[in-house]
């Protein structure tokens, strides 16, 4: 990953909106990711702190100097540049419409991130994300309130059904699909694609379609008189206000029952499941190909950090981790070679992203949960814990490397535990 760092951004057109992508790029890349040429040595970092040489006389943001310690002033443990692994919801504009709003972080804001995307998105009751489908597999977790999902198959079956807080769904890339905000408040729920440089402004629209097809054609297909599509809108629905639909075996019996219905499950109830993992420090949920077998492309985890609690020193070997903070505060270091290491904070609304195979931790820096996602554009959860790796090998292998008789390395937990 590291031979990506010093690319070039894509050339985009010059306008307000392409000025304001590149403005958050540059923005994300200086306050966040980027580090001295000059290379700081622990020594120096640590003198610095203790005379004059870390004061500031000038200008602050004290506001996000108090949301990013760690990415200011980093700890003396941090060298050299890694890939931008930062970003936020909060920096990037709501396209608002009549019925909701939806944001997106790809490629184009985190530009280290190629394997995935994410687009957070709220629905008001009633409301729809209009029909659609997409040329990646889009798999998505609830964050708030309720919605009814459906999906068609190639071959016609349909699947429809309802979600609440902590569930997700998938739509393999290419199925037809739509959703809508149920009562009372409709719903707010973040979806991630298998594909960085993925814009939720680029699907496929079934208004798009239909206003850009000759009319006699769309009456040879369908039997329809020309006037029936006359009424069809002329500017894309995308997100538009409806009215909350009966209950869902109403709209599955509807639609034609079981005889029409699809034999896979589309969706999953992840924040209620038995956690895969757990301990004193918090819980792992993992949903992948082996527990949702739908979900082929796209892995993920939930994880829960108590305060003082650690998600393990770890790395993932087969994929690079695209991360989603709901609740909480909590810092990462992320080291790659050779010799780099880089810590950040992260708040709720935040992203972060770690290259595969580089070893990494997440802490509770505060005083409540903290919760995240951790999601994979693979279609099986796997990392590596440190700590099992130093128990597993021979006493006096550990002992030449770091120190550590067998006594003192008998302390350390033998199993891959999530959080500790």
């Amino acid at each position: 990953m590291m031979e990506h760092e010093n690319d070039e951004l894509p050339v985009v057109d010059a306008s307000r909106r392409s000025f304001l992508g590149r403005s958050s790029v540059a923005l994300a890349a200086a306050a966040l990711t980027g580090l001295s040429v000059h290379a700081q040595t622990k020594t120096s970092i640590e003198k610095g702190e203790h005379d004059h040489s870390l004061s500031d006389p000038g200008q602050e943001n004290k506001g996000l100097l108090a949301l990013n310690p760690n990415s200011n002033t980093p700890p003396p443990t941090d060298h050299g540049s890694v890939a931008p692994l930062w970003y936020s919801f909060d920096l990037v504009k709501k396209r608002v419409e009549e019925g909701g709003w939806t944001h997106e972080v790809t490629e184009r804001v985190l530009p280290s991130s190629r394997d995935i995307a994410g687009v957070n998105m709220r629905l008001t009751a009633g409301s729809y994300r209009e029909m659609h489908w997409h040329t990646a597999d889009e798999w998505a977790y609830v964050l708030y309130g309720k919605a009814r999902v459906t999906v068609m198959q190639p071959d016609g079956n349909i699947f429809i059904g309802d979600v609440e807080e902590g569930d997700l769904w998938i739509f393999p890339a290419g199925h037809p699909h739509s959703i809508q905000g149920l009562g009372p408040d409709g719903t707010e729920f973040l979806l991630v694609f298998n594909q960085g440089a993925f814009s939720e402004d680029g699907t496929m629209l079934l208004s798009e379609w239909i206003a850009h097809t000759p009319p006699e054609v769309l009456t040879k297909n369908t039997g329809l008189d020309a006037s029936v599509f006359a009424k069809a809108p002329e500017a894309p629905l995308y997100i538009f206000p409806g009215k909350v639909p009966p209950a869902l075996s109403v709209d599955k019996a509807e639609i034609g029952g079981e005889a029409v219905a699809a034999h896979q499950q589309y969706t999953f109830k992840l924040k209620s499941m038995e956690p895969t993992k757990s301990s004193k420090g918090g819980e792992v949920r993992i949903v992948d190909s082996k527990n949702f077998p739908t979900s082929k492309k796209i892995a993920a985890a939930l994880v829960t950090v108590k305060p003082g609690g650690l998600r393990e020193l770890h790395w993932h070997p087969h994929a690079s981790e695209w991360q989603f903070y709901i609740a909480g505060k909590g810092r990462m270091t992320v080291f790659f070679p050779v010799d780099n290491a880089r810590t950040v904070d992260f708040n709720a609304n935040d992203v972060g992203y770690v290259p595969s195979n580089a070893p990494h931790y997440i802490e509770n820096t505060g005083d409540t949960d903290l919760v995240f996602l951790e999601t994979f554009a693979a279609d099986e959860f796997l990392d590596v814990s440190l700590n099992q790796w130093l128990r597993r090998v021979p006493s006096e292998m550990l002992k030449a490397h770091l120190n550590i008789d067998k006594e003192t390395a008998m302390k350390i937990p033998a199993e891959n535990l999530g959080v500790i």
